[in-house]
C-alpha cells in the first residue's frame, strides 16, 4: 500500500478516539480476492434476519448481487474489523440485540473519522440498518443516506472467509458473539483538504 502515513494516521485516531468497546481486531485485504456468493444472497431473499425488502440497507433495494460486486470492486482495498460482546448464554437473544447496537454506534464512529480523511469510501456493517426506528423503504427515500450501511451478507460476501483473509477470528470464545463490518477504500486516495499528512504520519494544518 503506498498511503502508509495517511492509514497509520487514520488507524491512530481511530483507536484513540472510538469509544468503548472500540475495535477488537483489523485487517486489510484486497478488493480483488473477495469472494460474491449467491448463496449468501439467497439467505436474504429466505428472509433469514427478517429484513428482506424491509430496508434500504439490505437487498433488494442495494442493487443484484452484480451490482454490489461491481460497486465493492471499485474500491482496491477493505479494511475489515470486528468486535465481540459478552453474552450470558449461546441462547442470549436480548445480548445479541445489545451487541448488534453498540457495534452500529462503532460503524457510525468510523463514519465519522472516515470522513475527515478519505475522499471516497464505502462503508458496510451488519444486519442492516438500526438508524430509524422504522425504515420509509420502499414509499419514500431514505432519511439518513450519509449513515446507510449495507450489510456485508447483503452485499453478498461470506463473512467467515472474510475474517480467515484478514487473519482474524470469526469465533471469539464460548458464550460470545462477534460482529463483523468493512471499509472499502481506494489505494490512491488522499486526505480531505484541510486534513494534510506529513512524512511523519501526523496531521499538518492547510
Amino acid at each position: 500500500m503506498k498511503n502508509n502515513d495517511l492509514w497509520n494516521a487514520f488507524f491512530n485516531r481511530l483507536f484513540s478516539q472510538l469509544e468503548t468497546p472500540g475495535i477488537f481486531q483489523h485487517g486489510i485485504i484486497p478488493t480483488k480476492d473477495l469472494e460474491f456468493s449467491a448463496d449468501v444472497r439467497k439467505m436474504c431473499e429466505d428472509n433469514v434476519c427478517g429484513r428482506y425488502k424491509k430496508s434500504w440497507a439490505c437487498p433488494p433495494a442495494i442493487g443484484t448481487l452484480e451490482e454490489c460486486e461491481a460497486r465493492c470492486l471499485s474500491y482496491s482495498h477493505m479494511l475489515v474489523f470486528n468486535q465481540v460482546f459478552a453474552l450470558d448464554d449461546s441462547f442470549d437473544y436480548p445480548g445479541m440485540l445489545n451487541g448488534m447496537e453498540q457495534f452500529g454506534h462503532i460503524c457510525h464512529n468510523i463514519n465519522t473519522l472516515a470522513k475527515q480523511y478519505f475522499t471516497d469510501y464505502f462503508l458496510l456493517g451488519n444486519e442492516g440498518c438500526n438508524t430509524c426506528g422504522t425504515c420509509t423503504y420502499p414509499d419514500a427515500p431514505c432519511r439518513f443516506p450519509d449513515q446507510l450501511h449495507p450489510a456485508l451478507e447483503g452485499m453478498g460476501l461470506y463473512v467467515y472467509k472474510l475474517a480467515e483473509q484478514a487473519g482474524m477470528n470469526y469465533i471469539n470464545g464460548k458464550n460470545t458473539v462477534t460482529y463483523f463490518g468493512g471499509l472499502l477504500f481506494h489505494e490512491e486516495d488522499t486526505a480531505v483538504p484541510g486534513n494534510k499528512i506529513t512524512p511523519s504520519g501526523e496531521e499538518a494544518s492547510v
